[in-house]
């Protein structure tokens, strides 16, 4: 069932056309920084824009960095609230679980999918990103944490992984909450759309004071806390956070998404 769901991933032209416009903006920019030679001041537009015009090996922060807050979203929960609802939507959901299929396995399997997606998006976009801003921008390696200190090569490859890491376990919460929704409506547009509903709520109230009290357990708080690991030292405290309450979401909305669809009646 994993490897069925993992073949029919990789083969839809969809997920391919979605990866590609995820990686449309982070090119344009780089094509755009290479062309003026003009990039933002320090201290405005995403994080790491401002230096890649002199190391354009640190574009993959950069693009993660302007992907993460909308398109990468917008495409996990497109792609999560498809899994359950999409067969539903279609008539094949009651026609799978009629085969010696669990719930709980098909579940599972299209978590797995999901999960592979994620990791697709983040690897291409980041790949990329390095590719076109090796070529196009500059390539003198500044190696520079974000406090001014100079990082090794070392260092900054391990610090990038670890972002990396983090921007996809941010993306398996947003995959959490629209696989639960994906379980509870029959409409994958729904269910994409109760997950961004979500997290659109999340960002208006992060710029509430009056919600002050909500913000550290919002979802989309401690995203882009990946810039913390390129401080020197790494101030861990937000970047910890982060981990620990995106590891909460995942393991609430997937244990809520398994007791629906366990006692869900299916009927399409």
């Amino acid at each position: 069932m994993i490897a069925v769901e993992l073949r029919k991933l990789v083969t839809r032209p969809r997920t391919w056309i979605t990866i590609a416009l995820i990686d449309a903006l982070p090119t344009l920019v780089a094509v755009l920084l290479a062309l003026t030679d003009i990039g933002p001041r320090p201290g405005t537009g995403p994080a790491f824009l401002s230096a890649v015009l002199s190391d354009g090996t640190l574009f993959p922060l950069a693009a993660l960095a302007m992907v993460l807050p909308l398109f990468l979203p917008v495409a996990v929960a497109l792609t999560a609230g498809d899994a359950i609802a999409g067969e539903a939507q279609s008539g094949t959901l009651r026609y799978l679980l009629v085969r010696p299929v669990g719930r709980a396995r098909l579940l599972l399997a299209k978590l797995v999918s999901v999960v592979a997606f994620v990791l697709i998006a983040v690897v291409v976009v980041a790949v990329t990103a390095y590719v076109v801003g090796a070529l196009l921008l500059g390539d003198a390696p500044l190696s520079s944490s974000v406090s001014g200190t100079a990082l090794t090569q070392q260092e900054l490859a391990w610090r990038t992984a670890l972002a990396l890491g983090y921007a996809v376990l941010a993306m398996l919460g947003v995959a959490s909450i629209a696989l639960f929704f994906s379980t509870v409506t029959d409409s994958p547009q729904g269910a994409a759309m109760g997950a961004l509903a979500v997290l659109i709520a999340s960002t208006l109230l992060l710029t509430l004071d009056a919600s002050q009290a909500l913000q550290p357990y919002l979802p989309t708080r401690y995203w882009l806390a990946f810039v913390d690991l390129f401080r020197d030292p790494i101030l861990w405290r937000d970047v910890l956070r982060g981990v620990v309450q995106q590891v909460l979401y995942v393991v609430v909305f997937l244990g809520a998404a398994w007791a629906n669809f366990s006692t869900r009646d299916i009927t399409s």
